[in-house]
């Protein structure tokens, strides 16, 4: 049966660090896929998450001093925050603490158990903590035993655990990736996949006994499931499976599955033999993506250049963001993100290219008072052969889109919208004006409806931005219509023209200018740790003497009085129409959650704060500010360039910790 229905789903991301720009890099293509296809008039379900189990997890958490399931609470808030940020359009954020992903699972390997795919034994061999995954050893050096995917050290491991047959569907896998040699995209990532099948597929260890993190083995208390394994569980639980049958069999199989090249094996070995052996429909297609490096170095906490997606949109603009990923970097290959590459790209294909020419088109035309824009009688032969450029190039990018190709999709608009910005330089429609009035018309008809065309392409890469576009051609209505390739390229259209701002801002800045955005975009989190300044507690030989020194004191019996204590910010959200002010919610442990509001909008984002622990003045009388109840103080020191830094414990201590 051909359904029209599309289901893209994204990998489910670990929860120990918030969302960054790989992360962000997945999510989007995903939410361009989506909003592709529900141009097409397809019924989407776009399904996200967050990963939340396992080893990682639970030693992050113990070294937190907190319960797992309050550790990866704490991140939740972050990714969704980050999500919204970009516009991400998802139908579901799945999360696999979520009750209903832990029962299904359960079902899922009880069937598993019944039909003799899951079986108990023996494991013995070497696992990688950090990338929770089992390693074999023709996997590394003999002599070296590392991780092949981290590099960093694995360790040996011997307890009971129960397998899934893998072995069983090595000739059902080989014999798909021949039949469906597309499965894979882009092509070759699929050689690798078959060559670790065709050198032979061992049964693989599906739980743990040393790990207590995670969905309990139905039947076996000892036991509890491989997190891979029931994560991968979440692309069918979460359109329900074993929960809601007519939801999962509406969009099951997946169109596509969205994930980076370093966990391909996973979804193209272990997780398609699990459907094998669950006798469903395989997933239609892996979009595999490479890496994201940042001048030419893979991104890394100890480089200190992890790219944050929030400060990366506050400094450049969501939409700019969008476009540049989808644009700059081909899903085929690892690709390099720097702030020069995004800049030039902003100022001379979004401003000069496409900002300029609406700007220039609108402007003249509500010059010579043409506010309301109709389709010409007749056009002349520039006119028609920029209408059969239009027609070709929206035949050519409807054909890369299909193909996952959006950077060739981009490639071949951006030559089409070189076109309009010619035809419409050597119309010279400021002269026609004068000398012709219709042909200066029939000029800014064809610009103008050209300008909706390439907005209508655009809207899932940048849907913001493209609304606003088409509102200034005066069809904002139009933003939800079915793409139809003959509707789209028929210039047979009404517009009524609208004057605005520049659609996208130029980033001519100098040097220095740059470096400081550079800093701001890093994760705060990795950045190097600036001097603070702290007022000294009493005079040397170099410092001021006598009044100059002096304060208001305060007497001891007064100072006691004050509690400064230790607090986990579980929330935050800007105060609207203002521009200082944040709101938190403050967990203090077994003092409760208060709600404190603090000027520091100018220097953090809600998900900076988000999961961390600062000290703050406890028990301060509450004052309404901008009509909210505060209920106590942050405490800050200002660095060397002026920004108050957060004062924390250096290490994870308990909520409500009182500082003496």
């Amino acid at each position: 049966m051909n359904k029209n229905t599309y289901y893209v789903t994204t990998p489910i991301y670990y929860v120990t660090a918030k969302p960054h720009l790989g992360s962000l890099y997945s999510t989007l293509l995903a939410d361009v896929l989506a909003r592709w296809n529900k141009k097409q008039g397809k019924d989407v379900f776009f399904l996200t998450g967050t990963d939340e189990h396992g080893q990682k997890v639970a030693q992050a958490a113990q070294k937190a001093g907190e319960s797992p399931k309050n550790f990866v609470d704490q991140f939740i808030p972050a990714y969704k925050y980050v999500w919204q940020k970009f516009d991400i359009d998802y139908s579901h954020f799945i999360r696999t603490t979520d009750e209903q992903h832990k029962i299904a699972v359960q079902k899922i390997i009880e069937q598993l158990l019944d039909q003799g795919d899951v079986y108990k034994g023996e494991y013995q061999g070497w696992y990688c903590t950090p990338c929770e995954t089992f390693v074999t050893e023709k996997e590394f050096e003999k002599d070296d035993p590392k991780c092949p995917s981290c590099k960093r050290e694995i360790t040996q491991v011997s307890e009971s655990t129960y397998f899934f047959r893998l072995s069983k569907y090595e000739q059902q896998l080989l014999d798909f990736y021949k039949n469906n040699p597309d499965f894979i995209s882009p092509k070759e990532r699929s050689n690798e996949v078959i060559r670790f099948v065709e050198s032979g597929l061992r049964d693989i260890s599906i739980s743990r006994t040393t790990v207590k993190w995670g969905v309990p083995f139905p039947g076996d208390q000892e036991h509890v499931l491989y997190v891979w394994i029931e994560a991968l569980c979440n692309y069918i639980t979460g359109i329900g499976y074993k929960q809601s049958t007519e939801r999962f069999n509406k969009f099951w199989p997946a169109n596509t599955h969205v994930m980076g090249k370093d966990i391909v094996r996973f979804h193209a070995v272990y997780w398609t033999a699990m459907l094998l052996a669950l006798k469903l429909s395989l997933p239609k297609q892996l979009l595999v993506h490479g890496w994201i490096t940042v001048d030419e170095q893979k991104m890394s906490k100890s480089l200190g250049n992890i790219v944050d997606p929030m400060k990366l949109a506050d400094a450049y603009g969501v939409d700019q963001v969008r476009y540049y990923l989808v644009r700059q970097l081909p899903i085929s290959q690892d690709g390099n993100f720097s702030t020069g590459d995004l800049e030039q790209r902003i100022t001379s294909e979004l401003a000069n290219d496409l900002g300029n020419l609406l700007q220039r088109t609108v402007t003249l035309a509500y010059k010579y008072d043409l506010k309301i824009v109709s389709a010409p009688n007749s056009f002349s032969d520039a006119s028609r052969e920029l209408h059969a450029a239009l027609i070709e190039t929206v035949k050519n990018f409807t054909k890369h889109m299909k193909n996952n190709q959006f950077h060739v999709s981009l490639n071949v608009l951006w030559s089409y919208i070189g076109k309009v910005n010619s035809y419409f330089h050597n119309q010279e429609p400021w002269k026609q004006v004068k000398t012709n009035q219709k042909l200066f018309a029939q000029t800014i008809s064809v610009t103008v409806h050209s300008l909706h065309a390439i907005a209508h392409l655009l809207l899932p890469i940048m849907p913001n931005k493209m609304k606003v576009l088409l509102e200034r051609l005066g069809k904002g209505d139009s933003v939800n219509i079915i793409f139809d390739e003959l509707a789209l390229t028929s210039w047979n259209k009404e517009f009524s023209l609208s004057a605005g701002d520049a659609l996208f801002v130029k980033f001519d800045k100098p040097e220095q200018a740059k470096e400081k955005i550079e800093d701001k975009i890093m994760q705060s989190a990795f950045a190097k740790q600036p001097l603070l300044k702290l007022r000294r507690s009493r005079a040397t030989s170099d410092e001021p003497k006598g009044s100059e020194m002096e304060t208001g004191y305060v007497k001891f019996d007064d100072f006691v009085k004050v509690e400064i204590r230790v607090g986990t910010i579980k929330e935050c959200e800007e105060i609207e129409d203002s521009e200082k002010l944040l709101k938190l919610q403050v967990d203090f442990g077994k003092f409760g959650i208060k709600q404190i509001v603090s000027g520091i909008k100018q220097w953090y984002i809600p998900s900076d704060l988000i999961a961390k622990q600062a000290v703050f003045a406890f028990n301060l009388k509450p004052r309404k500010i901008f009509g909210l109840e505060s209920n106590g103080m942050i405490m800050l020191a200002t660095d060397v360039d002026g920004k108050p830094q957060l004062v924390s414990p250096v290490s994870q201590v308990e909520s409500g910790t009182l500082l003496k």
